[in-house]
């Protein structure tokens, strides 16, 4: 049988296998070039569309970011006149904001080198303008009102108030000029593409043509269907590899994502315990002062009673309510004493301890704290670690989370104090340095504590305990106290499995020094022990006598310079001098003293508040002439903080507001007796 095209032309038969390809060819690479050259001018087009947008969207930040400044400075300006603290926290928000739209400008502008340079410069800029503004909202708080309204006067004239408007400027008119340019680039790829959608239209005018000539054709293509189906099942079966590939490569991607989250989790937790930590520093630098204050006020009303007491010896009615107004005085000191040791200001008395011996004499203290229908159960590996602690504020510690976990089990439970030995690499526990680390737990099988209540557990007054069942000062007391003695507390809670509160302090290696010194009553070296960070402790100062302590004899009257800014506490220190049988001679200012002693040359003891304007009671002692270096000094602090480290008190003596008559008494009567005997 002979096929159709056997009897066709041998030219024709040319002509229909080469006429495809002399058409198509060249149509093909018409086309190509034709798609080729179009992509190029869509991505320009999309390249500058968005170097248009990214510039549109840095103006807006700037913008936004300086209305945000504008608004947060309006806000303290009114905070200041009106001293209203929700407009302060009105502040605080707004300036938070605007350091996030930084944040965001920062972010927009990190591939752009001029951008960047002019944002870091912004940002140097927004810090000092924002310590400035929190230095000013500090003193609002505090009642400064007229240095708050000087203040804020002086910073709406600041160099960096200028500064931030100018680079805000320049960072907006930089990108306004760009912007200009990539509007024209729009405008010109945008002509491009119109131009190539005309060579479309032509293309496809032509593609109509070709397709006319083609149908000329169609024998010829018919025979070559099969071939085609083999192209077809080839391109079926590629298909299916690349879906394979592509659905591997989309489980490798998701497993790194989920990696990825994982590492942002763990990221978010490291950065929030950080900012409790600041956090909890900068509570305890407010409380400290706070408690500065409150022993000023303790310090004249105290004072003040005592006196009355003296005066109204046998009027029993009047009696009873000044020991009543009394025994709040002294809560109301330590309440102030609780603050001081949260704050770290307060100086322990350190001793090397072990703690297992302590948590043994403890036990029955504790049995009677909690109740009977707590069991108390002691699980203690430290063997003879000792540690350099203040034993009172450890006994104290135990006995609040004692009397916590008693609270938390309701009355009926298993109480677990549990000690061992750990050692720590750098940073394992918070902010622990790397050593050995005696770690003391109390374990409760309590409701246990959700999350958020977790995360303000060490706040001051924070409690869940009803009205009148706590002031919330328990937890704070023991973290100020491990923090103070080189350590860190961690709680691990979950609601409904219960609460264990881990202390985690320094072991003490003291060289030279049998362990048998250190047992549970804290015996004291012989020598200053050394801290965890390898120095030795100060000398320590001579403090207020203990009130069971008595003179031998009466001392003789003394001529006694007293200096002291309050006046409240001046004119109740010069009569309780007086009470006391002594002579006063005031000084309401430290710049007044040397004139004083020039003046008054039978001066024979100093007494002086430590915290005053322009100068400190030890600057003050510090700055006298030679001649008055002799002359004893007691100085008087309501703040611990103020002495701590410091060696300037040194050899002299330190009263404590408030303090008792008889301590002040006391006192005095230790300074006579060493002054030389002058004959009548």
């Amino acid at each position: 049988m002979t096929s159709q095209t056997d009897d066709t032309p041998l030219w024709k038969q040319r002509v229909d296998r080469v006429l495809p390809f002399v058409i198509g060819i060249p149509l093909l690479i018409a086309t190509a070039t034709l798609l080729y050259f179009a992509s190029i001018a869509a991505r320009e087009q999309q390249a500058a569309l968005q170097q248009q947008q990214r510039s549109y969207e840095i103006v807006g930040l700037a913008r936004r970011l300086d209305a945000s400044i504008a608004k947060a400075e309006s806000s303290l300006a009114r905070y200041v006149i009106s001293m209203d603290k929700d407009i302060g926290r009105q502040y605080q928000d707004q300036w938070a904001s605007a350091g996030k739209e930084l944040a965001a400008l920062r972010r927009a502008t990190r591939d752009d080198p001029l951008q960047q340079r002019l944002v870091g410069e912004l940002r140097l800029a927004y810090v000092d303008r924002g310590k400035t503004l929190s230095d000013i909202a500090l003193r609002t708080t505090y009642d400064q009102k007229n240095a708050s309204l000087g203040k804020f006067y002086q910073a709406s004239k600041a160099e960096s108030l200028i500064r931030i408007t100018s680079l805000l400027e320049q960072v907006i008119n930089t990108e306004n000029t760009r912007l200009r340019e990539r509007n024209l680039d729009v405008e010109r790829t945008g002509y491009t593409i119109q131009q190539w959608g005309t060579t479309y239209r032509l293309v496809g005018l032509a593609l109509l043509v070709v397709l006319l000539v083609l149908a000329w054709v169609a024998r010829s293509t018919m025979r070559e269907r099969r071939q085609e189906q083999r192209l077809i099942d080839d391109e079926y079966q590629r298909a299916l590899k690349l879906e394979a590939a592509v659905a591997e490569r989309t489980a490798e991607l998701k497993i790194a994502y989920e990696k990825l989250q994982r590492e942002s989790a763990d990221r978010e937790k490291v950065e929030q315990s950080l900012r409790q930590m600041q956090k909890m520093e900068a509570v305890g630098q407010l409380t400290g002062g706070i408690a500065h204050d409150f022993n000023n006020m303790l310090a004249i009303i105290v004072g003040g009673l005592e006196l009355a007491r003296r005066r109204l010896e046998g009027q029993d009615d009047a009696l009873r309510h000044i020991d009543n107004a009394m025994e709040g005085a002294n809560r109301a000191s330590a309440l102030t004493r609780r603050l001081l040791a949260f704050s770290r200001a307060e100086p322990h008395l350190p001793a090397l301890l072990k703690p297992d011996a302590v948590i043994r004499d403890m036990k029955e203290l504790l049995d009677r704290s909690i109740g009977d229908q707590i069991r108390v159960r002691l699980d203690l590996e430290a063997g003879d670690w000792i540690i350099h602690a203040d034993r009172h504020q450890l006994e104290n510690a135990l006995l609040n989370l004692a009397v916590n976990a008693r609270d938390a089990m309701d009355g009926r439970g298993t109480l677990t104090l549990h000690t061992r030995q750990a050692r720590l690499r750098a940073r394992e526990v918070e902010d622990c340095t790397a050593g050995e680390y005696l770690c003391l737990s109390v374990i409760d099988t309590g409701c246990g504590m959700a999350p958020d209540v977790l995360e303000r557990v060490f706040e001051p007054f924070f409690t869940t305990k009803p009205v009148g069942k706590g002031t919330g000062l328990g937890l704070s007391q023991i973290f100020g106290f491990a923090r103070q003695a080189g350590g860190h507390v961690r709680i691990l809670s979950e609601p409904g499995k219960g609460t264990e509160v881990q202390l985690y302090l320094p072991r003490h290696i003291a060289h030279g020094i049998v362990n048998d010194q250190a047992d549970g009553h804290g015996e004291k070296a012989a020598s200053p022990p050394a801290t965890p960070s390898g120095k030795r402790a100060r000398k320590a100062v001579r403090t207020q006598p203990s009130t069971m302590e008595t003179s031998a004899a009466p001392s003789p009257s003394l001529t006694i310079l007293l200096v002291e800014d309050d006046p409240r506490v001046l004119a109740q220190t010069r009569s309780a001098l007086a009470e006391l049988g002594h002579e006063a001679i005031c000084c309401d200012h430290p710049h007044k003293a040397e004139a004083l002693l020039r003046d008054n040359g039978a001066i024979q003891l100093i007494l002086s508040d430590v915290l005053m304007p322009d100068m400190t009671g030890p600057e003050m002692i510090a700055a006298l002439p030679a001649a008055y270096r002799s002359i004893p000094v007691i100085f008087v602090t309501g703040y611990a903080g103020d002495v701590t480290d410091n060696s300037m008190f040194e050899g002299h003596g330190l009263l404590r507001k408030p303090y008792t008559l008889k301590a002040l008494k006391a006192m005095l009567d230790d300074i006579s007796r060493s002054l030389p005997r002058v004959s009548a």
